[in-house]
């Protein structure tokens, strides 16, 4: 093979390319029932009573009558029910499917079924709430004390809002009963999640249950949690039936009951003292939504990454996701970092203008540098290049000119142009103990007799080249040609758990494994004969323990980074605001694959700037109003005209072939970019996002 990093073809063009490729609705086996989940219409009633119609011949209703373990979806706590249990606690909680062979008769029954409320008062404020699911904080050095000697104390409140993850291939899964073997096919992005929520649900033996990744089109974090609730829903219907019953959601339905980006509310209070900053107290609140999901992890990697970039000596952090009753919240993209870095990086900005400064100038004066601690009194192990990376972004952008270019344009003029630039980090792997002491990835190769190699692991492609990836790092640690090394799409009977596909660990974690595993064969290799080589996951040595408890420690082995810079022109007749130019610089190691890198980082940009610029989800009486594609807008290549990325390459000692993690840093940093630069363009500091059109306007008119 060529050099690691160099573009190779797809695994999986081919058969995506070609049409072979099977997508959830593309599988369609003999006596095939179809459901459809009556969702809530209220976000907090009992449910009095349920109307049904007559029923059909080979129709029926499948509810939480039918469960035959525990009524419960397991995720990281056990309180979302399969189906609802007397009552419902957000709009679009099931309640019901029903199952039969005709969709469209499937469809006029459940229109036809009427549910009695008993409608209570909902909490749809977070900041109203009295129950908190999870709460998390930590203290660096003396803020009570800093604070009271300060010159100035300065505070400020940020907030965040929705994000839908708008994958291609809307939530779909099928399930049937083979053997006595319940068998679940489905879009998913980690098998063995599906696999432990359904197997606590049905109450089943391991043999009793087998996970299949079909094709999947687009995760985002979307498919990480969701799954287990759909497949728990299929796999009782399959399992009352005894026949294979299917369940493929609307583009609606898949917008209005499935999980989103986590909306934020950040308080930051900064005590400055001569000039200086000497201390930050930080509180972060996330709505949860109705259900824990996925909260706890997210809030952890929120708190962790409250403080951005930078050396704050004394930092208090303290972070809680709120119960509401709106639709759960679970994963996305950057897993609660984009909030707080967007929070850190705004903050800052405003900071140098209390004290008389460019907004880069402070944040390169404070941030972090190699063996600095972290905010959770770990340590920052490896080099970290932010300023090369600072350098580069300049370079390519013109920041410095058009920073200066901008500052002195006429502020009454009818084009106002602006441009921005943050810094972030993303920790690579779970957050502190999980890799340890909760997932323990296992990753196996068997060599088959006619030498060729097969990768057994549990995680998921679903369009990011993670197949691909591994491949090339296999077939480089064994010196063979690439189409020598097989991958196929998991199936929980062959595959050990490796992990679930999140959290930027797949090629970091995973790949050392099987490049360790590579290389061992590599020593063992034995022609013509089979052999099964296995590894485990172990921490690196250099890292400092993890105490969940303390919440102090190294909450990751290593970090991605990235310096982002946008700019952008307001038409203050109108307030449209055109991005007229993106740049990024991103440190993930050693790229395994350039053209797949480069698709990642554009993609990541992207979606961080459609967060921040013009993905306002509104959310009326805890109802998602706007859950198509035609009302909730994503950006497309065409908004952005100029779009670049570019790396810096910094090995990492315990990644395969140098790489750490790529997915999920191209969306930490890019909100707090646009809004800066949004802030030189309009004149004013600004404090949320989506900042949309209808926000510009406001501020135009504000200052007529």
């Amino acid at each position: 093979m060529r050099e690691i990093s160099q573009s190779v073809i797809k695994k999986d063009h081919g058969d995506k390319i070609s049409g072979k490729a099977l997508y959830v609705d593309d599988i369609k086996p003999e006596g095939l029932l179809h459901g459809r989940i009556l969702h809530a219409e209220k976000p907090c009633a009992e449910i009095a009573a349920i109307r049904l119609p007559e029923l059909p011949g080979g129709y029926c209703i499948v509810d939480r009558n039918d469960v035959p373990g525990e009524n419960r979806v397991s995720i990281v706590d056990n309180d979302t029910p399969v189906f609802a249990e007397g009552r419902v606690n957000y709009v679009g909680e099931p309640i019901l499917m029903v199952v039969g062979p005709d969709p469209d008769t499937v469809e006029r029954i459940l229109r036809e079924i009427k549910i009695d409320y008993r409608e209570e008062t909902p909490v749809l404020d977070p900041l109203s709430s009295d129950t908190v699911f999870y709460e998390y904080g930590y203290t660096k050095g003396d803020p009570e004390l800093a604070f009271r000697e300060a010159d100035r104390v300065i505070e400020e409140e940020f907030e965040t809002g929705y994000q839908e993850q708008a994958y291609l291939e809307p939530q779909g899964m099928i399930a049937w009963v083979e053997n006595e073997k319940t068998v679940i096919c489905g879009s998913l992005q980690c098998p063995y999640y599906v696999f432990g929520a359904v197997q606590k649900m049905l109450g089943c033996k391991d043999d009793e249950l087998r996970i299949l990744q079909a094709e999947t089109g687009g995760g985002f974090g979307g498919k990480e949690d969701f799954p287990s609730h759909l497949a728990c829903q299929a796999a009782v219907a399959a399992r009352k039936t005894g026949l294979p019953v299917k369940v493929i959601f609307s583009r609606r339905e898949d917008m209005a009951s499935t999980s989103k980006r986590h909306p934020a509310h950040m308080r930051y209070r900064t005590a400055l003292s001569g000039g200086k900053i000497t201390a930050m107290d930080i509180e972060v609140t996330l709505n949860a939504g109705a259900y824990t999901t996925l909260s706890k992890v997210v809030l952890q990697r929120s708190v962790i990454g409250a403080g951005g970039v930078y050396r704050v000596e004394n930092l208090r952090v303290r972070g809680r996701a709120v119960r509401t009753n709106t639709v759960p919240c679970g994963a996305f993209r950057g897993f609660g970092a984009p909030q707080t870095f967007f929070g850190a990086e705004m903050h800052m900005s405003h900071l140098a203008r209390v004290l008389g400064t460019e907004p880069l100038e402070l944040k390169t004066r404070y941030m972090v540098r190699q063996g600095d601690s972290t905010s959770t009194s770990g340590r920052f192990h490896t080099p970290v290049l932010l300023p090369e990376m600072i350098r580069r972004a300049k370079e390519m952008s013109g920041y410095e000119e058009k920073r200066k270019a901008y500052a002195r344009q006429d502020p009454d003029g009818r084009y106002r142009r602006g441009i921005g630039i943050s810094l972030a980090f993303h920790g690579c792997g779970f957050t502190g103990s999980g890799e340890r002491d909760h997932i323990k990835a296992v990753a196996r190769l068997k060599k088959n007799p006619d030498d060729t190699v097969e990768i057994l692991v549990s995680n998921s492609d679903m369009g990011q080249g993670v197949e691909t990836t591994f491949s090339k790092i296999v077939a480089q640690a064994l010196a063979l040609p690439l189409e020598r090394v097989l991958i196929r799409n998991p199936d929980t009977d062959r595959v050990p758990d490796s992990g679930p596909t999140v959290a930027s660990r797949s090629i970091m974690t995973v790949g050392r494994l099987l490049e360790r595993a590579a290389l061992r064969l590599k020593q063992e290799w034995k022609p013509g004969e089979e052999q099964l080589i296995e590894e485990r996951y172990k921490e690196p040595d250099f890292m400092i323990p993890f105490d969940p408890e303390s919440f102090q420690g190294d909450a990751y082995p290593t970090y991605n980074w990235s310096v982002d810079v946008v700019e952008v022109c307001v038409d203050a007749l109108t307030g449209e605001t055109e991005i007229t130019g993106a740049w990024a610089v991103y440190d993930v190691g050693v790229p395994i694959d350039e053209n797949i890198l480069r698709g990642q980082m554009e993609g990541g940009l992207l979606q961080g700037l459609g967060w921040a610029s013009m993905e306002q989800m509104d959310a009326k009486d805890g109802r998602i109003r706007n859950g198509s594609f035609t009302d909730y807008i994503i950006p497309t290549a065409a908004d952005v005209p100029v779009l670049e990325v570019d790396t810096v390459i910094n090995p990492y000692v315990d990644g395969p072939f140098g790489a750490k993690g790529a997915g999920e840093v191209p969306t930490d940093g890019p909100a707090p970019a646009y809004l800066e630069a949004m802030e030189q363009a309009l004149g004013c500091p600004l404090y949320h996002i989506p900042f949309t059109m209808e926000d510009t306007l406001k501020k135009l008119e504000a200052t007529l």
